[in-house]
């Protein structure tokens, strides 16, 4: 396909997005389904063109003065993508499958609007009745986290250091040029990419296959790593999903000790067992949705909930669910939050730690559910940052690349070069 002949056929998309309000990964799917003729190539340049617009949606719509799909698409390009108006009337040129040319107007705005004119959660590009929890959670700071949130992410890897090392996987990876992440000691990055090019398929890679690496985000590793647990202790993963931090987990603890992975949804568990297996895991032990774990009750070192939740943290690479987040949506995680956390705490022994995880920024999820639970429950308390911090075995000067809140940290796309992750690990002292 012909540049114009992309631009058009990501308009399109945006528009049956708009008017079926399905997920974007439906739409393409069903796209590329009905448009066979449409190489690899093609794909992976549409489905960037549609991300980018809902990434940059609400600044670019400003900009341009609408909001159509044809506004965005071609606002979104010139804006990040073509270099200008010009660039952007190469790309349309004279490709009778092109959208139609700039108009005079659209032209203009695109060349005169100043974007720090525009108020301030269209400079964030995020929806506005959530500007305030954002601002509550990152201060002065808020707007350009919004705007970190609008980036695209990169694609990171944790070694997997039950069979191999960072050094081995970077070899195994040079063509990729994958270098190690800025904060985790088992992390790898390769850059985040720009216009119509997009991640290699690292999962086809015999490396990714003889379990060398996971794919996660060096947010999600670095939580794990709080959760500061030991070779031989007993650990309960408790919505554990498809079991990425039961891998972190393990092979932080050298495959020494127990870990029990459970999940109320059966789905979400599906994939644990063969990552397991291709990882070399062995002190995993899977307890499928609707077990009973009175067994374990009073009797774990640590509890680890990856607590489901809004998903903010994942804007970078989940644009759409930004502009379908919704205050009865996120009325409805904070009552599952409280509950799990009030029936995750009698599996906690004396000592033991209650590690409450959350990839979202919104403190109504994160330090204001931690403040609820240690009000009505007794005999937990708060570690301070600097002490997460250590057991993680990061350096102290890592404090000065998160956000130390009340009861824990947060990490962010702007601090910590990662998707938003909040962690409180809470201690048992009675």
């Amino acid at each position: 396909m012909r540049p114009g002949g992309r631009l058009a056929a990501a308009i399109e998309i945006l528009a049956d997005i708009e008017a079926r309000h399905r997920p974007v990964a439906e739409a393409l799917k069903d796209w590329g389904i009905s448009n066979r003729f449409a190489g690899s190539g093609d794909r992976a340049a549409i489905g960037n063109l549609v991300y980018d617009a809902l990434r940059w949606r609400l600044s670019t719509a400003w900009v341009m003065g609408e909001e159509a799909p044809r506004a965005l698409v071609l606002g979104t390009v010139a804006r990040h993508w073509a270099g200008g108006v010009e660039g952007l009337s190469g790309m349309i040129g004279d490709d009778a499958h092109a959208p139609q040319p700039l108009s005079p107007g659209e032209a203009d705005r695109l060349a005169t609007a100043d974007i720090s004119h525009a108020p301030d959660h269209v400079r964030a590009d995020v929806p506005e009745w959530v500007a305030a929890m954002m601002q509550r959670a990152f201060g002065a700071e808020w707007i350009a986290e919004g705007a970190a949130q609008a980036l695209r992410p990169p694609l990171d890897m944790r070694v997997n250091q039950l069979k191999a090392d960072r050094d081995k996987v970077v070899k195994a990876l040079a063509q990729f040029a994958a270098v190690p992440t800025p904060h985790s000691p088992d992390g790898l990055r390769i850059a985040a990419t720009s216009s119509d090019r997009r991640h290699p398929n690292v999962q086809v890679e015999p490396a990714f296959q003889k379990g060398w690496f996971e794919i996660q985000d060096e947010g999600s590793q670095l939580a794990a790593r709080m959760v500061g647990t030991k070779a031989g202790e007993q650990v309960l993963d408790l919505c554990a999903g498809g079991g990425g931090k039961t891998l972190a987990l393990a092979a932080i603890m050298a495959n020494k000790g127990q870990i029990l992975a459970t999940d109320s949804d059966r789905g979400r568990l599906a994939p644990i067992f063969d990552r397991l297996k291709r990882a070399g895991t062995r002190n995993a032990q899977v307890r499928g949705a609707g077990t009973s774990l009175a067994d374990i009750e009073g009797r774990m070192d640590a509890v680890l909930i990856d607590a489901p939740c809004s998903g903010t943290g994942t804007w970078r690479r989940r644009p759409d669910a930004k502009w379908r987040l919704s205050e009865r949506a996120l009325g409805e995680r904070i009552a599952e939050q409280s509950a799990l956390l009030d029936s995750a705490a009698r599996f906690v022994k004396p000592g033991g730690r209650l590690v409450y995880v959350t990839c979202s920024f919104l403190p109504d999820e994160n330090d204001e559910r931690i403040a609820a639970f240690l009000a009505g429950t007794e005999g937990f308390r708060a570690k301070p940052a600097a002490d997460m911090i250590a057991a993680a075995g990061l350096p102290a000067e890592f404090a000065g690349s998160a956000y130390a809140t009340a009861n824990g940290i947060l990490l962010s796309p702007l601090k910590t070069g990662t998707d938003a992750f909040f962690v409180a690990v809470l201690e048992r002292t009675a």
